[in-house]
């Protein structure tokens, strides 16, 4: 198998799939090629077992600055706006209501002066200060069982969007695939990927492909692509495998905990699954391994490659890990996946959001969580808590760590724009309808 293209995407996650989407219906590309290894769409990090379902505004995600919670908003109801008009029977999502709970007079006060000081409040209209017994009205098990002299407060929104992407995912594909533009090969391993006079050649184990543009979209293997043609030098990963615990019915919607403002992971939540809201996660853990994915030996061979063992990773890996709230941070999360021991260690961070919950209620999830590749910066020694994007010639390459999934199509739109730049004038991007069928669907305050 063989082809020539004008744009060929490698990778068929939420992060691919988005693109072919964006470009195969609003612009003027004569050709589009999806490349994924695996025999299905969003078999990996999209698929849903292995993520938290979230999309990702920025109003409750504590660890956000006011400027990146901005960004993030804008591109969250981009993708809520697609499910909006895309997902009437809500197969690949549902709405529930969310929280961000502080739990005593310290986290009280500081979501206070998030909310009133910070302008949260005024940039989420719809995030509401509510007090202890609202939170009991929409989520009893948050106050049952709980010290009445504790002092409680939640921002609280409706727009909690539980989110199937790997059935998002799979909808981009299918939608794009209308057109006689694109091509989609799945079960088809990238091997190489060589630089040409007038764009690349892409080398699989199912023919070569050959492109004007190229976009890499394979998660942690991006790196290593880019890598492999002298980009993102400065650049490691720090691999981040994420873990849940399931119990029974607990929870209406998603209930957050604070994060802390120096990790770049989401806080320890709790929410229903969004298939079956029978089934309350807790997570996630945060354990770092060295692999590109979970559970696959293969790919700690790929993770050495990317670490490249340079003095400067090695001194940037000293340097993240030493910090005083990431090296504990680091340290307890590799004792919750110890068997027994670890259930009973990650139990105070579930009872912080059902106080009732006791031991024996909630079990390790077997076969769900996914790698979560964290950039570090090898010139700066330290984790870049940025978008992980490297734009080369006639390519790009996206990393994208969270909220990757969240901002996809708002990615997309950026891509698209760097893609047609790469090709020529006589291409086009119809913006105005790509946001008609995304962002404005999106139902405002």
């Amino acid at each position: 198998m063989s082809g020539q293209y004008d744009l060929v995407i490698v990778g068929g996650g939420i992060s691919g799939a988005s693109l072919l989407y964006t470009s195969a219906k609003f612009t003027n590309i004569d050709s589009i090629a999806l490349i994924e290894k695996e025999p299905s769409i969003a078999a990996i990090n999209s698929n849903h077992t292995n993520n938290s379902q979230t999309l990702h505004f920025g109003d409750i995600e504590t660890n956000y600055t006011l400027e990146k919670a901005s960004n993030v908003k804008t591109a969250a109801e981009t993708l809520a706006g697609y499910l909006e008009h895309h997902d009437e029977d809500r197969e690949m999502h549902d709405k529930r209501s969310k929280m961000v709970l502080a739990v005593g007079d310290e986290e009280v006060a500081e979501l206070e002066a998030r909310y009133d000081d910070e302008g949260f409040g005024d940039l989420f209209p719809k995030l509401e200060p509510i007090g202890r017994e609202e939170i009991a009205d929409r989520e009893p098990k948050v106050v049952e069982g709980r010290d009445p002299d504790t002092e409680l407060m939640a921002l609280q929104t409706p727009d909690g969007y539980v989110v199937d992407y790997g059935a998002v995912a799979q909808s981009f594909v299918e939608v794009a695939d209308e057109e006689t533009s694109v091509d989609v090969f799945t079960d088809t391993r990238v091997e190489d990927v060589t630089p040409t006079t007038t764009g690349y050649t892409i080398g699989t184990d199912n023919g070569r492909f050959d492109a004007d543009a190229a976009v890499v979209a394979a998660g942690s293997h991006s790196l290593q692509m880019a890598k492999d043609l002298g980009y993102g030098e400065d650049k490691v990963l720090l691999p981040i495998a994420g873990s849940f615990f399931l119990a029974d019915d607990l929870l209406n919607g998603k209930v957050y905990t604070l994060q802390m403002k120096k990790l770049p992971f989401a806080a320890v939540h709790g929410d229903a699954d969004v298939h079956d809201d029978s089934i309350t996660r807790f997570g996630p853990t945060a354990k770092l391994v060295p692999a590109l994915e979970r559970g696959r030996l293969s790919t700690v061979s790929d993770f050495l490659d990317v670490f490249g063992f340079s003095p400067s990773a090695f001194l940037s890996y000293a340097n993240v890990l030493s910090d005083r709230i990431l090296l504990p941070y680091v340290v307890r999360n590799l004792i919750y996946d110890v068997p027994k021991v670890g259930t009973d260690q990650f139990l105070p961070h579930v009872q912080k959001v059902v106080p009732s919950v006791e031991e024996g209620d909630i079990e390790r999830a077997k076969g769900y969580g996914g790698v979560r590749p964290q950039i570090v910066d090898t010139s700066e020694k330290s984790l870049d808590m940025g978008e992980a994007k490297i734009v080369g010639e006639d390519i790009i390459f996206n990393i994208t760590p969270s909220p990757g999934a969240s901002t996809c199509l708002k990615n997309a739109q950026r891509d698209v724009k760097e893609v047609l730049s790469f090709l020529g004038d006589e291409y086009e991007f119809d913006e105005e309808t790509f946001e008609a069928d995304t962002i404005d669907q999106f139902p405002r305050a």
